[in-house]
């Protein structure tokens, strides 16, 4: 039916064009002055005909000459009609020769709808390529969609995911499990009156597993999945997003049972008249709500969203009757990340020396996406270094390479440059071990990764959903431990900028102690931050003097967290000799090797080991160096 639509108006179109070309030609030709032969013959004397406009024809044995005349600065143009031996005349006339540009002599004069035609060809093949054009926008080539309301992208799938695919939510995926009973068997709950949710909003970070979450649904129930993100309804031109709500709700009725699952959903449901907001994005938004409230109690389609910023979602599209139920999927924890792990190496070949619990202890705040990343980037390494198995020593690597990226081993370091880095490092980790709230230390490395010289791996002693006063304040001691051993060791003149993102951190977590976590003298007003206020929030906007108190606190809490840490590390130099040493030597301690050293005071048997090797290989070197270059006389005789 559009189709047809849209050939009718291409034929209209040119019907007008062809209209319009005819009355310009027809203006044209009639505008032109009819002049008499002896009229003619006097322009020609006079030197005012223009030579490159005139063109001959026969019209019915009678000789029509058409041109144009200078008079007056100016260009008119000119009919005359003359017989055959006026005709003759001017032929042989010289000055009508010099002025001739082109002489047609066919017998018949050349019809004016060819003449027409030759001019509309140019309106009609732009007209044909601009169909062509649209066509193909309309069908998803050439930016698929751009004018078009549909998008013809395939967004019905067959969903092959399972629960047993998904590991470390075993919660959530219990409230899910009434969704995929009723889409097998609608009819017990309507016998019982009982009304599923039409919507289910999954809230929660990156990486989490919402999109899995939602295609194990699909792939239980056996029925349907619509796809589309939040963006794809959005466009520059008022009135496709909602043409795009409709389509697809359009399309999920036709196939019901069956879910739509709506990503990234607040692009398209953030709070109306708020900074953020559009005339696009408000109508779309209208739209949707609508489409919510129109289903039926047994239509059979359930609406699922996703998004980790449920705060600025308008609240019309989370009442009940549209998603009716929000499903929290928080990172996993120590257990669950174990099952993650476990799930991804399944395909794997896995050493099996390797403990996944200890490996789950070592990437605390992971998500599911980035552990599976882990994994892969460990079966890179295998592959990588020709070799049949994964070991401890690829995942402990892939670790790294997930926090910092690829080391960076080809980076010339000076010897000062890595005393400096061992020192910093080891401020961090010391604080690790001598402050009671703070996290353990698990690994520290001085191998360059990124933008960072070095870096420590600190984890919470122990999992919490809750963080403390007291634990706040010795993670900002921890981040800056590395500061206050650069200052001991070389003195406040010649501290480096190593510590930025640890300053950068530092800061973060002591504004949000001031603004969000009334951990402060300013008392539990919550404040927002200027994000916040953008998207329409407005509880807690603060004057210029609170600002200024705001950062009057933020300053009083790094100093006490920096003399803390300063204080701590002075007391404890030979700790910090030990492990800046170890690292100047290896590189990279563990967390065993951490503890020895602090239960201890000594370096590790290895540490010990691999500074004589080196010494013995210095002193080889050096020997080299005096018998090249400084001969004995033994020798020089």
């Amino acid at each position: 039916m559009k189709n047809k639509k849209t050939i009718w108006i291409i034929l209209i179109t040119i019907f007008i064009l062809a209209i319009i070309g005819f009355a310009i030609y027809s203006f044209i030709v009639s505008s032109a002055e009819k002049l008499t032969y002896q009229q003619f013959e006097e322009l020609l004397k006079q030197n005012s005909i223009v030579n490159s406009s005139l063109e001959e024809k026969i019209v019915n044995g009678v000789h029509v000459i058409s041109g144009s005349y200078n008079k007056d600065g100016s260009l008119h143009r000119f009919v005359v009609g003359i017989n055959n031996q006026q005709y003759s005349n001017l032929l042989e006339d010289p000055i009508f020769k010099d002025i001739v540009g082109r002489i047609i002599t066919n017998q018949e004069l050349v019809s004016p709808i060819w003449t027409l035609v030759q001019s509309l060809l140019p309106i009609v093949i732009m007209i044909g390529a601009y169909v062509w054009i649209f066509s193909m926008m309309t069908k998803g080539g050439m930016g698929g969609g751009m004018l078009g309301g549909k998008n013809q992208r395939p967004r019905q799938i067959k969903s092959d995911v399972k629960f047993s695919d998904v590991a470390g939510i075993n919660e959530e995926k219990t409230e899910l499990v009434e969704l995929v009973d009723y889409l097998k068997n609608p009819n017990k709950y309507a016998m019982m009156g009982a009304r599923v949710p039409k919507g289910v909003l999954m809230e929660g970070p990156p990486g989490t597993g919402k999109t899995l979450l939602a295609k194990a649904v699909a792939g239980e129930a056996n029925v349907a999945f619509f796809t589309m993100a939040g963006s794809e309804f959005e466009e520059m031109f008022v009135g496709l997003g909602a043409s795009r709500v409709r389509d697809l709700f359009n399309d999920a009725k036709k196939a019901a049972p069956c879910i739509i699952f709506i990503d990234e959903i607040d692009a398209v449901g953030r709070k109306r008249n708020t900074a953020m907001g559009s005339a696009t994005n408000e109508q779309t938004l209208n739209q949707l709500l609508v489409e919510m409230d129109g289903f039926g109690s047994n239509s059979g389609v359930i609406v699922m969203g996703a998004t980790n910023r449920v705060d600025v979602l308008d609240p019309a599209l989370l009442r009940p009757g549209r998603f009716d139920r929000t499903i929290q999927i928080s990172l996993p924890d120590i257990r669950e990340r174990e099952a993650i792990l476990k799930l991804h190496a399944r395909n794997k070949s896995v050493s099996p020396e390797i403990e996944w619990k200890r490996i789950a202890e070592r990437t605390p705040g992971f998500s599911g996406a980035q552990l599976e990343n882990v994994l892969n980037e460990a079966a890179i390494l295998v592959v990588r270094n020709k070799r049949k198995m994964i070991t401890l020593g690829d995942i402990d690597e892939a670790i790294d390479r997930v926090v910092g990226g690829p080391a960076k081993k080809s980076r010339a370091m000076t010897v000062q440059d890595k005393k400096v880095v061992s020192y910093h490092e080891a401020g961090h980790a010391l604080i690790g071990l001598k402050l009671d709230s703070a996290s353990k230390v698990q690994k520290v490395t001085i191998i360059p990764r990124g933008n960072a010289g070095g870096y420590t791996i600190m984890t919470p002693k122990d999992e919490s959903n809750f963080s403390s006063k007291e634990d706040l304040f010795a993670s900002i001691a921890g981040y800056l431990g590395g500061r206050a051993a650069e200052e001991l060791m070389f003195g406040k003149d010649k501290i480096t900028t190593g510590a930025h993102d640890d300053l950068d951190k530092a800061t973060n977590i002591a504004r949000r102690m001031v603004t969000q976590f009334g951990m402060s003298t300013l008392g539990l007003t919550k404040y927002l931050t200027m994000q916040e206020e953008a998207y329409g929030q407005t509880k807690g906007v603060y004057s210029d003097e609170i600002a200024y108190k705001i950062d009057t606190e933020i300053n009083t809490i790094l100093d006490n967290c920096y003399i803390t840490a300063r204080e701590l590390i002075s007391k404890n130099l030979d700790l910090l000799e030990l492990i800046a040493e170890s690292l100047r030597v290896l590189e990279t301690i563990t967390a065993e090797q951490i503890e020895y050293i602090n239960k201890y005071s000594k370096l590790p048997d290895e540490v010990i080991k691999e500074k004589e090797r080196m010494e013995k290989e210095e002193k080889k070197k050096n020997a080299g160096e005096i018998l090249e270059f400084e001969p004995d006389e033994d020798e020089k005789k």
